[in-house]
């Protein structure tokens, strides 16, 4: 399953949505033609490279008459159910003109067949959503993640004058979508970005576990010296549940009944130095009744000899068993995060459900406990405080 992430972390709009799928190999040439047989006369498709912080992108510009006809939804409706596309591209076409409708809508108090989208360009707004659903079905896109929007702030000139941003239409799209607000004071999230998402059922969470194939830059017409104005889209094929770390591993396993007690810790962490993977006892009773215990050791299977034999040289074990096990492990790495204690390292684990989250390290937390002869769980406290909210 082809899985397209929309990185959102300067917003969305149809000509960064269009630049970012340009930039991953959709042909310019097949989109003017594609949305010429509408029929749609009076425009032109143009991209050129430009540079966003150093980041090469595309910047796709609809080049359009000055005045232009501002179409119903009623109107754009029946002319995309006349055309020659594609009828997965229709589909999704209609579905996001129709949630924009709705949303305008009601905005404005007026059915939805009647919305004039004069608030999103008219000819632009048509080229940009059937020329964004062209481009998804090129690249055979079968799902669509994207990140938490930014909404910007301040005000935006429109038909009806100055409206505050994010624009009205753009709140009633993204209803239930994670969105947060940050410090540009400009619009981010368009009319026509936040249709695109919401029409084409994207789900809104963090990047999930996913093998990256190809990635595009979108960029839009803004120039700022803060973050880049760019539309990030990685394509990619989700990992899933088994194919999550998947690992073949190796169990070792003796039973011992008749040694000293304070050796297994030395063992424990002999073990470990020769490449074991976890390590544990397991109380149980053997022949004649009597109490033992039952060594486990998961290793790779390159490191299963120096396992059975350090169990049989550094314990009173006779024997040892082995068989071949598989193990299906979370992705995971270890990042630095800020603390009262400075920058210390954690776990970052990513979840089947694209969930992230953050876990203390012990042998970190027991260093800076000893450290600072503090109690160990104080230091694991105040290290999940200085934990950020979103992983």
């Amino acid at each position: 399953m082809t899985l397209a992430y929309f990185d959102c972390f300067s917003g969305i709009s149809g000509d960064m949505t269009l630049g970012a799928l340009v930039h991953l190999g959709v042909p310019l040439s097949r989109l003017q033609s594609s949305i010429a047989e509408l029929p749609l006369e009076g425009f032109a498709l143009q991209a050129h490279t430009v540079r966003r912080n150093g980041i090469e992108a595309i910047r796709v510009e609809v080049q359009t008459a000055p005045t232009q006809e501002h179409r119903t939804f009623a109107q754009i409706k029946t002319l995309i159910e006349k055309s020659p596309l594609p009828e997965t591209v229709k589909t999704t076409s209609l579905a996001i003109f129709e949630r924009l409708a709705e949303a305008e809508g009601k905005v404005h108090g007026c059915a939805k067949e009647s919305v004039h989208f004069h608030e999103v360009g008219g000819l632009d707004a048509i080229v940009d959503i059937v020329g964004a659903c062209l481009g998804l079905a090129h690249l055979g896109v079968e799902t669509i993640i994207a990140s938490p929007l930014p909404m910007g702030g301040g005000f935006v000139a429109c038909a009806h004058g100055l409206l505050p941003v994010p624009a009205p239409a753009v709140v009633e799209l993204l209803k239930g979508a994670p969105v947060y607000g940050g410090n540009l004071q400009e619009e981010l999230v368009t009319p026509t970005g936040a249709a695109i998402l919401a029409g084409t059922g994207a789900e809104f969470k963090a990047m999930p576990p996913l093998r990256i194939r190809r990635t595009g830059y979108g960029a839009g017409a803004r120039e700022r010296s803060g973050p880049p104005n760019l539309l990030r889209i990685l394509i990619g094929d989700p990992l899933t549940e088994p194919d999550v770390a998947p690992e073949k591993l190796v169990l070792v396993e003796s039973c011992i009944d008749d040694m000293n007690p304070e050796i297994f810790s030395y063992i424990m962490e002999t073990l470990f130095e020769d490449g074991a993977l976890d390590v544990y006892w397991v109380p149980v009773q053997m022949k004649k009744n009597r109490p033992g215990t039952l060594v486990n050791v998961l290793c790779a299977p390159e490191h299963r000899e120096a396992v059975v034999r350090r169990i049989l040289t550094e314990t009173t074990s006779l024997g040892v068993r082995f068989h071949d096990v598989r193990r299906t492990a979370l992705v995971r790495e270890i990042v630095e995060v800020a603390s009262e204690y400075g920058k210390v390292q954690v776990k970052k684990v990513f979840g089947i459900d694209g969930g992230v989250r953050l876990v203390p390290e012990y042998e970190v937390c027991r260093g800076i406990a000893r450290e600072r002869n503090l109690p160990l769980h104080q230091v694991y406290a105040a290290i999940l405080r200085s934990l950020p909210p979103h992983a």
